[in-house]
Protein backbone atom coordinates (compact mmCIF):
# COMPACT_ATOMS: atom_id res chain seq x y z
CA UNK A 1 0.00 0.00 0.00
CA UNK A 2 1.24 3.46 -0.77
CA UNK A 3 0.80 6.21 1.11
CA UNK A 4 0.03 9.45 -0.28
CA UNK A 5 -0.97 12.85 1.22
CA UNK A 6 -2.21 16.47 0.57
CA UNK A 7 0.48 16.27 -2.58
CA UNK A 8 -1.25 19.15 -3.97
CA UNK A 9 -0.12 21.73 -1.18
CA UNK A 10 3.37 21.95 -1.50
CA UNK A 11 3.36 24.66 -4.36
CA UNK A 12 1.20 26.69 -2.28
CA UNK A 13 3.72 26.08 1.14
CA UNK A 14 7.08 26.20 -0.96
CA UNK A 15 5.44 30.47 -2.77
CA UNK A 16 4.54 31.10 1.06
CA UNK A 17 8.01 30.52 2.73
CA UNK A 18 9.93 32.10 -0.25
CA UNK A 19 7.82 35.43 0.36
CA UNK A 20 7.88 34.61 4.14
CA UNK A 21 12.25 34.51 4.68
CA UNK A 22 13.70 37.43 3.37
CA UNK A 23 11.46 38.88 6.58
CA UNK A 24 12.52 36.71 9.47
CA UNK A 25 15.93 36.09 11.24
CA UNK A 26 15.02 32.54 13.03
CA UNK A 27 12.99 29.75 11.52
CA UNK A 28 11.54 27.42 14.30
CA UNK A 29 11.15 24.28 12.81
CA UNK A 30 8.70 21.53 15.48
CA UNK A 31 9.30 18.08 14.66
CA UNK A 32 8.05 15.12 16.40
CA UNK A 33 10.36 13.81 18.59
CA UNK A 34 9.50 9.96 18.01
CA UNK A 35 10.43 10.48 14.25
CA UNK A 36 12.61 13.71 13.82
CA UNK A 37 13.57 12.83 10.25
CA UNK A 38 10.15 11.77 8.98
CA UNK A 39 8.23 14.78 10.42
CA UNK A 40 10.67 17.39 9.07
CA UNK A 41 10.44 18.70 5.55
CA UNK A 42 13.46 19.03 3.12
CA UNK A 43 11.81 21.83 1.04
CA UNK A 44 12.42 24.36 4.31
CA UNK A 45 16.12 23.58 4.18
CA UNK A 46 16.31 24.57 0.55
CA UNK A 47 14.53 27.39 1.69
CA UNK A 48 15.65 28.79 4.47
CA UNK A 49 19.51 28.34 3.47
CA UNK A 50 21.80 30.04 5.83
CA UNK A 51 19.05 31.00 7.97
CA UNK A 52 19.47 30.05 11.38
CA UNK A 53 17.33 27.41 12.78
CA UNK A 54 15.73 26.12 16.14
CA UNK A 55 14.78 22.21 15.73
CA UNK A 56 12.59 21.45 18.48
CA UNK A 57 11.74 18.08 19.00
CA UNK A 58 8.31 18.26 20.18
CA UNK A 59 6.50 15.46 22.23
CA UNK A 60 9.60 14.56 23.95
CA UNK A 61 7.24 12.82 26.62
CA UNK A 62 6.49 10.04 24.30
CA UNK A 63 10.09 9.27 22.76
CA UNK A 64 12.54 7.48 23.95
CA UNK A 65 15.44 9.47 26.10
CA UNK A 66 18.26 7.93 24.38
CA UNK A 67 17.08 7.84 20.92
CA UNK A 68 16.40 11.77 21.93
CA UNK A 69 19.33 12.41 22.85
CA UNK A 70 21.18 10.97 19.32
CA UNK A 71 19.12 13.18 17.34
CA UNK A 72 19.89 16.37 19.59
CA UNK A 73 23.21 15.10 18.79
CA UNK A 74 23.20 14.65 15.45
CA UNK A 75 20.89 18.30 14.87
CA UNK A 76 23.30 20.40 17.09
CA UNK A 77 26.32 19.08 14.25
CA UNK A 78 24.40 20.83 11.33
CA UNK A 79 25.89 24.06 10.31
CA UNK A 80 23.87 27.20 11.89
CA UNK A 81 21.31 24.83 13.52
CA UNK A 82 20.70 23.97 17.41
CA UNK A 83 18.50 21.66 18.62
CA UNK A 84 15.94 21.54 22.11
CA UNK A 85 13.58 18.87 22.94
CA UNK A 86 10.93 20.10 24.61
CA UNK A 87 6.70 19.44 25.61
CA UNK A 88 5.14 21.98 24.33
CA UNK A 89 2.42 21.80 26.68
CA UNK A 90 4.34 22.92 29.43
CA UNK A 91 4.97 25.77 29.32
CA UNK A 92 8.73 25.78 31.76
CA UNK A 93 9.97 23.70 29.07
CA UNK A 94 9.92 26.44 26.70
CA UNK A 95 11.85 29.65 28.08
CA UNK A 96 14.67 28.46 27.01
CA UNK A 97 13.17 29.36 23.67
CA UNK A 98 13.51 32.50 23.55
CA UNK A 99 17.11 32.48 24.64
CA UNK A 100 18.43 30.34 22.20
CA UNK A 101 16.46 32.54 19.62
CA UNK A 102 18.29 35.67 20.53
CA UNK A 103 21.64 33.69 20.82
CA UNK A 104 21.05 32.94 17.00
CA UNK A 105 20.46 36.43 16.04
CA UNK A 106 23.06 38.45 17.96
CA UNK A 107 22.75 40.93 15.98
CA UNK A 108 19.38 41.44 16.51
CA UNK A 109 16.84 41.44 19.78
CA UNK A 110 17.70 45.77 21.01
CA UNK A 111 14.79 48.36 20.95
CA UNK A 112 13.32 48.81 17.90
CA UNK A 113 15.09 45.61 16.13
CA UNK A 114 13.77 42.47 17.55
CA UNK A 115 14.74 38.73 16.68
CA UNK A 116 12.04 38.28 13.54
CA UNK A 117 10.69 34.39 14.57
CA UNK A 118 8.72 31.88 12.56
CA UNK A 119 7.29 28.98 13.76
CA UNK A 120 6.78 26.00 10.78
CA UNK A 121 5.99 22.21 10.90
CA UNK A 122 3.94 19.75 9.63
CA UNK A 123 0.68 19.01 10.72
CA UNK A 124 0.44 17.32 14.04
CA UNK A 125 3.59 17.89 15.68
CA UNK A 126 2.59 20.58 17.81
CA UNK A 127 3.17 23.80 16.69
CA UNK A 128 -0.14 25.49 16.81
CA UNK A 129 0.28 24.77 20.89
CA UNK A 130 3.80 26.09 20.92
CA UNK A 131 2.22 29.12 19.05
CA UNK A 132 0.13 29.98 22.06
CA UNK A 133 2.24 29.09 24.77
CA UNK A 134 4.78 30.98 23.45
CA UNK A 135 2.34 34.12 23.12
CA UNK A 136 0.52 33.10 26.33
CA UNK A 137 -2.59 33.39 24.47
CA UNK A 138 -4.56 31.93 21.41
CA UNK A 139 -3.75 33.06 17.92
CA UNK A 140 -3.42 29.69 16.50
CA UNK A 141 -5.87 26.83 16.02
CA UNK A 142 -4.88 23.84 17.74
CA UNK A 143 -5.98 20.68 15.94
CA UNK A 144 -5.15 18.05 13.33
CA UNK A 145 -6.88 20.04 10.11
CA UNK A 146 -4.52 21.09 7.58
CA UNK A 147 -4.73 24.96 6.78
CA UNK A 148 -2.68 27.93 4.94
CA UNK A 149 -1.80 31.22 6.90
CA UNK A 150 -0.59 34.16 5.15
CA UNK A 151 1.90 35.20 7.46
CA UNK A 152 0.09 38.81 8.33
CA UNK A 153 -0.02 38.12 12.24
CA UNK A 154 2.70 39.39 14.23
CA UNK A 155 2.57 39.03 17.69
CA UNK A 156 5.17 40.89 19.41
CA UNK A 157 6.48 38.11 22.49
CA UNK A 158 8.63 41.09 24.32
CA UNK A 159 11.83 40.24 25.24
CA UNK A 160 13.55 41.75 22.24
CA UNK A 161 10.94 38.80 19.97
CA UNK A 162 8.75 39.42 16.99
CA UNK A 163 6.71 36.13 15.91
CA UNK A 164 5.30 35.81 12.93
CA UNK A 165 2.37 32.90 12.57
CA UNK A 166 3.20 30.35 9.80
CA UNK A 167 3.27 31.47 6.22
CA UNK A 168 1.68 28.23 4.74
CA UNK A 169 1.49 24.77 5.87
CA UNK A 170 4.56 22.06 5.07
CA UNK A 171 3.78 18.59 4.12
CA UNK A 172 6.15 15.21 5.13
CA UNK A 173 7.80 13.86 2.34
CA UNK A 174 6.40 10.79 1.31
CA UNK A 175 9.19 9.50 -1.18
CA UNK A 176 10.39 7.43 1.47
CA UNK A 177 7.67 4.95 2.13
CA UNK A 178 9.19 3.81 5.57
CA UNK A 179 9.10 7.21 6.90
CA UNK A 180 5.57 7.87 5.58
CA UNK A 181 4.33 4.51 7.51
CA UNK A 182 6.11 5.47 10.76
CA UNK A 183 4.57 8.54 10.73
CA UNK A 184 1.15 6.79 10.27
CA UNK A 185 2.06 5.10 12.83
CA UNK A 186 2.68 8.15 15.04
CA UNK A 187 -0.86 9.81 14.03
CA UNK A 188 0.86 11.82 11.72
CA UNK A 189 -1.34 10.94 8.63
CA UNK A 190 -5.05 11.06 7.82
CA UNK A 191 -7.03 8.19 8.94
CA UNK A 192 -8.53 8.55 4.69
CA UNK A 193 -4.94 8.13 3.59
CA UNK A 194 -3.68 4.76 5.39
CA UNK A 195 -5.07 1.44 6.84
CA UNK A 196 -4.85 0.85 10.05
CA UNK A 197 -4.52 -2.70 10.20
CA UNK A 198 -1.48 -2.90 7.79
CA UNK A 199 0.09 0.23 9.61
CA UNK A 200 -0.65 -1.93 12.44
CA UNK A 201 1.30 -4.90 11.28
CA UNK A 202 4.08 -2.49 10.34
CA UNK A 203 4.32 -1.04 14.30
CA UNK A 204 4.33 -4.38 15.10
CA UNK A 205 7.17 -5.88 13.46
CA UNK A 206 9.07 -3.04 14.56
CA UNK A 207 8.79 -2.84 18.00
CA UNK A 208 9.67 -6.54 17.94
CA UNK A 209 12.97 -5.53 16.47
CA UNK A 210 13.42 -2.64 18.80
CA UNK A 211 11.46 -2.57 21.86
CA UNK A 212 10.12 -6.51 22.62
CA UNK A 213 10.74 -5.70 26.29
CA UNK A 214 7.92 -2.94 26.28
CA UNK A 215 5.72 -4.97 24.06
CA UNK A 216 5.46 -7.80 26.05
CA UNK A 217 5.45 -6.15 29.16
CA UNK A 218 2.01 -3.60 27.78
CA UNK A 219 0.28 -6.67 26.79
CA UNK A 220 1.33 -9.53 28.94
CA UNK A 221 2.30 -11.60 26.70
CA UNK A 222 4.67 -14.75 28.01
CA UNK A 223 6.43 -14.98 25.24
CA UNK A 224 6.91 -13.38 21.48
CA UNK A 225 6.40 -15.92 18.60
CA UNK A 226 5.43 -15.59 15.18
CA UNK A 227 5.39 -12.52 13.10
CA UNK A 228 3.26 -8.98 13.73
CA UNK A 229 -0.18 -11.03 12.07
CA UNK A 230 0.01 -13.69 14.82
CA UNK A 231 0.71 -11.36 17.73
CA UNK A 232 -2.30 -8.86 16.39
CA UNK A 233 -4.48 -11.63 16.92
CA UNK A 234 -3.02 -12.52 20.22
CA UNK A 235 -3.14 -9.39 21.61
CA UNK A 236 -6.50 -9.21 19.89
CA UNK A 237 -8.03 -11.75 21.94
CA UNK A 238 -6.42 -10.60 25.60
CA UNK A 239 -8.13 -7.09 24.89
CA UNK A 240 -11.51 -8.72 23.88
CA UNK A 241 -11.43 -7.35 20.04
CA UNK A 242 -13.73 -10.29 19.55
CA UNK A 243 -16.27 -10.73 17.25
CA UNK A 244 -19.33 -13.28 16.98
CA UNK A 245 -17.84 -17.08 17.70
CA UNK A 246 -15.18 -15.43 19.59
CA UNK A 247 -12.93 -14.52 16.42
CA UNK A 248 -10.44 -11.74 16.93
CA UNK A 249 -11.79 -8.29 14.93
CA UNK A 250 -8.39 -7.13 13.54
CA UNK A 251 -10.05 -4.00 12.59
CA UNK A 252 -10.34 -3.22 16.40
CA UNK A 253 -7.31 -5.05 17.60
CA UNK A 254 -5.68 -2.64 14.98
CA UNK A 255 -6.50 0.15 15.98
CA UNK A 256 -6.24 -0.90 19.85
CA UNK A 257 -2.44 -0.96 19.08
CA UNK A 258 -2.22 2.24 17.46
CA UNK A 259 -4.14 4.21 19.83
CA UNK A 260 -1.65 2.57 22.43
CA UNK A 261 1.28 3.19 20.50
CA UNK A 262 0.52 6.84 19.98
CA UNK A 263 -0.73 7.75 23.44
CA UNK A 264 2.66 6.52 24.85
CA UNK A 265 0.64 3.49 26.83
CA UNK A 266 3.34 0.80 25.55
CA UNK A 267 6.06 2.86 26.41
CA UNK A 268 8.56 5.61 25.52
CA UNK A 269 9.45 4.61 21.65
CA UNK A 270 11.32 6.47 19.54
CA UNK A 271 10.45 4.93 15.34
CA UNK A 272 13.39 5.89 14.02
CA UNK A 273 17.32 6.99 15.02
CA UNK A 274 20.09 9.27 12.83
CA UNK A 275 21.75 6.18 11.47
CA UNK A 276 18.23 4.49 9.74
CA UNK A 277 18.35 4.27 5.91
CA UNK A 278 16.53 6.81 3.91
CA UNK A 279 15.12 6.03 1.01
CA UNK A 280 13.29 8.84 -1.39
CA UNK A 281 11.98 6.88 -4.20
CA UNK A 282 8.59 7.14 -4.97
CA UNK A 283 7.47 3.88 -6.21
CA UNK A 284 9.04 2.09 -3.26
CA UNK A 285 6.25 0.28 -0.98
CA UNK A 286 6.99 -1.30 2.45
CA UNK A 287 7.16 -4.53 2.88
CA UNK A 288 4.31 -5.61 5.58
CA UNK A 289 5.01 -8.97 6.39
Amino acid sequence: MIINWFPGHMATARRKLVEAMPKVDVVIEVLDARLPRASANPLLDELRRDKPCLKLLNKTDLADPAATKDWIKYFNAQKNTRALAVSAKKASELMRIKKICRELAPKRGTPGRPVRVVVVGIPNVGKSTLINSLAGRKIARVGDKPAITTCQQQVDLRDGIMLYDTPGMLWPDLSDQQAAYRLAAAGSIGDNAMDPYIVSLFALDFLLQRYPRQLQSRYNLERLEGGPEELLLDIGRRRGCLIAGGEVDPQRASELVLRELRAGSIGAISLELPQDPVIRKKETQVQVP
